[in-house]
């Protein structure tokens, strides 16, 4: 009988767990779940060498390990950081680590705007839950921001430059999804942009897949662009037979009409298997998919505001005839007024 494999104790924020050897401290908080989860804008699970770029999942080791209690000296990225047997973390308990996470904030927005309210990513986007935790109310940058006209980088994909944050998720998609890759990063430093390769259209059966993992708005997908907001659709899962992919996807209504397709996505916002460009842009029709279940909505989801799990109808609100004489006096004035 093989030997089994001695786990590893590692403590995040005071709380104890056992993983394998290799565990990142991302992946051990994870398994623990909840709030000390750090969060992550680059790192994907499923993309091989994905994470260290965007620096937001920083966390202090106040305990090395069992064998060298020492601390570390300076906070790490714990998506690429692994556990040691013995070791402890802090993440959420520690002021050193959400000041930092507020820096990190505050330089991912330099050249971000806040246009939201006009951004299909809206009510999905990692940048815009961190900035409402961790931002600042205005910015210290005095330059002026960089900015980019919107391309067409396939018949049905669009990239905005001005919010990308160069988290190289898409770059390691098709690097790893499909069969040659004709986009990446170019130039360096503040002058890096994602790009194709001399204008190439991004033309492969998995490649719409981009849009998906994209944490901002800056991948967006152009046959549901500024046709409806997250939050007034209903996801449901569906799945077909499909010959390229497993055919598992979310679809996202708006009365009885089909507006968008996705990949269905995990707590932390990763997909769970990828599909192709056929199902998420052609299939758009009820009877294409086999409907299972609504899609599971976290109720601090602001897509969760129109999800009605239990009826429960507000209390009648009593006749108040105070009140309404009072707005009967108000309208009278302000008629005179006219």
């Amino acid at each position: 009988m093989a030997d089994e494999i001695q786990k590893f104790k590692v403590s995040i924020d005071g709380i104890t767990i056992e993983v394998d050897p290799g565990t990142t401290i991302l992946n051990a908080a994870r398994k623990i779940g909840g709030d000390i989860v750090p969060p992550a804008m680059c790192y994907y699970s499923k993309l091989e060498g994905s994470g260290g770029k965007c620096r937001t999942c920083l966390v202090k080791v106040s305990k090395g390990s069992e064998k060298d209690p020492r601390p570390m000296p300076k906070l790490v990225a714990s998506c690429r950081t692994t556990v040691m047997d013995g070791m402890e973390v802090m993440n959420i308990t520690s002021p050193e680590v959400l000041d930092a996470r507020k820096g990190v904030v505050e330089m991912l927005l330099i050249n971000h705007p806040l246009d939201c309210p006009v951004c299909d990513q809206a009510g999905e986007c990692k940048l815009q839950d961190l900035s409402y935790e961790h931002g600042t109310e205005q910015t210290r940058y005095e330059f002026e921001r960089r900015s980019f006209e919107r391309i067409d980088i396939g018949d049905k994909i669009q990239l905005h430059m001005n919010r990308c944050i160069l988290c190289y998720r898409c770059v390691y998609t098709a690097n790893q999804l499909t069969g040659k890759r004709e986009h990446g990063i170019i130039y360096r430093g503040d002058h890096a942009e994602i790009s194709t390769f001399i204008e190439n259209a991004l033309d492969n059966d998995f490649i719409g897949n981009v849009i998906d993992v994209c944490p901002v708005g800056a991948l967006t997908d152009k046959t549901f662009r500024f046709k409806n907001r997250v939050w007034f659709t209903k996801p449901v899962d569906a799945h077909r037979d499909c010959p390229s992919c497993s055919g598992k996807v979310t679809l996202w209504y708006k009365g009885t009409d089909v507006i968008r397709v996705t990949g269905r996505k995990d707590e932390y916002d990763e997909v769970d298997e990828f599909i192709c460009n056929t199902c998420r842009f052609e299939k758009k029709h009820t009877d294409d998919w086999v409907l299972e279940h609504p899609t599971d909505v976290s109720d601090q989801s602001v897509i969760a505001s129109n999800h009605y799990h239990a009826f429960n109808p507000p209390p009648v609100i009593k006749e108040d005839a105070q009140l309404k004489e009072a707005n009967i006096e108000q309208l009278a004035r302000s008629e005179k007024l006219k």
